[in-house]
């Protein structure tokens, strides 16, 4: 076996193989190293503008002093107890404008996004006006709002209640929630028949906005000019619907479904990270360095490819390729990935996917011509690579039919092997070389000849 030429031959071509591994590790790394710096204008955006928003509220805050008597070595002494009573909604409807604009820094873009912001919302007056006790005492009340990134907070509306108005404050003036905002509420409003709040606010941030469903029962209505929502999260919206023009949403909850009512409890911290929320993210479409990625996947499919049509080449002709030409070759198909990386940056994948194949498969052509001495069976291959590369595209492009379109391709490589191959004397090619009596060894010109 070892003395076989086949053995010999094969063992080579996985040897190539093995090597172009190297560059096509090096190659994925640096896929990952441009991502990174995508990744980083993101963060930039985030530190430079706002992070992602999350709106709590309106609810109404009320300070708490409850005077209680002990006994201590059998003394009374009055003690006291502070904190926060907090009253949600009954009826809790926030609408939202969106529209997100692209930010670039050098070659990379990322997303900030504007939302004009309504908010309405209506109390329980009998679960306001709670007889107090003698020994309690009522802080002044206020309407709170908190955010996830007060820097994001544009112009702010006055607060309506009642048809009244009056001003909001920054700062959410609640224990553990500082960025947000606050308005007071004189005492006489606990008491009116019907409370309804009101206002307008503008809000930036980026990737995600959130919405807490705090009323008893709560809806959310957002329309924007991103076609690329992302809805993954606590609550998937009721409608919704996506165009290349952006997308439009509506949300819709009660405490039966998210038990919200029982996170606010007197002297509780708020804990905004941990509560339930409506959530949409701007989210990126697949982009150069995601089907880049997955493309580099498929390099050794496509060099293990072009490499046993060389063998077979050979095989079946007798023609002789050295394997620096296989290496060579399959250089130059690992550079059509680099290519794809480095023009796709600016001129996004498909293009890039189109000139990388035309160039690679042309250099190819011009190589081929001189070792195969045949420019009909190098513009075969020439028209190989390309319908390989067309197949591959087809797949990046078709995600949920990639292991049914691959599987077709592997089928059609093993079956067009088996036929070509199917009169070959497999046998025949270990046959050894022969030493002639005067130890001089005679060259076979059918030695390296891989068929019968």
């Amino acid at each position: 076996m070892f003395k076989s030429a086949l053995f010999w031959k094969v063992m080579t071509l996985l040897g190539c193989m093995v090597v172009l591994l190297i560059p096509l590790n090096m190659l994925s790394s640096l896929v990952n190293e441009r991502s990174s710096y995508r990744d980083d204008v993101e963060q930039s955006l985030r530190q430079s503008a706002s992070g992602p928003q999350t709106i709590t509220g309106p609810l109404i805050a009320i300070p708490i002093t409850e005077l209680t008597t002990v006994m201590e070595d059998n003394k009374e002494i009055k003690k006291e107890r502070r904190f926060i009573r907090y009253y949600l909604p009954e009826n809790l409807s926030i609408v939202g404008k969106q529209t997100v604009e692209p930010r670039h820094i050098g070659i990379y873009e990322g997303q900030i996004w504007r939302t004009a912001i309504t908010l309405n919302a209506t109390f329980n007056r009998q679960l306001l006006s709670n007889e107090v006790g003698p020994d309690t005492l009522i802080g002044t009340p206020y309407v709170v709002l908190a955010v996830g990134d007060s820097r994001g907070i544009g112009k702010v509306g006055e607060l309506d209640i009642n048809g009244e108005s009056y001003p909001i404050e920054p700062g959410s003036n609640l224990p553990g929630v500082g960025q947000g905002l606050h308005a007071i509420l004189p005492v006489k409003r606990l008491q009116d028949e019907k409370l309804t709040l009101r206002f307008n606010l503008d809000l930036m941030g980026t990737k995600q906005l959130a919405v807490v469903p705090v009323g008893r029962n709560s809806q959310f209505n957002l329309t924007s000019n991103w076609p690329h929502p992302g809805f993954m999260g606590d609550f998937l919206p009721q409608q919704r619907t996506v165009t290349e023009s952006g997308f439009s949403a509506s949300w819709q909850s009660t405490w039966f479904a998210n038990n919200l009512n029982t996170s606010f409890y007197d002297g509780q911290l708020i804990d905004v990270d941990r509560l339930p929320a409506f959530s949409v993210t701007v989210a990126n479409p697949v982009d150069q360095y995601q089907l880049t990625d997955r493309a580099v996947k498929y390099a050794i499919l496509l060099i293990g490819l072009t490499f046993m049509s060389f063998f077979l080449l050979e095989t079946l002709t007798g023609l002789r390729v050295h394997p620096m030409q296989y290496l060579l070759v399959g250089l130059s198909l690992v550079m059509f990935y680099l290519v794809l990386l480095a023009v796709s940056e600016h001129i996004g994948f498909n293009g890039a996917w189109l000139l990388a194949s035309l160039v690679c498969a042309g250099i190819n052509g011009f190589y081929l011509k001189a070792v195969l001495n045949s420019g009909k069976a190098s513009a075969m291959f020439t028209l190989g690579l390309l319908m390989l590369d067309t197949v591959l595209w087809q797949l990046l492009q078709s995600e949920d039919s990639a292991l049914l379109l691959g599987t077709g391709v592997l089928f059609a490589a093993l079956s067009a092997i088996m036929l070509l191959t199917r009169n070959i004397d497999w046998y025949g090619m270990r046959r050894k070389v022969q030493v002639p009596e005067n130890g001089e060894i005679q060259e076979d010109p059918e030695r390296f000849r891989l068929w019968k």
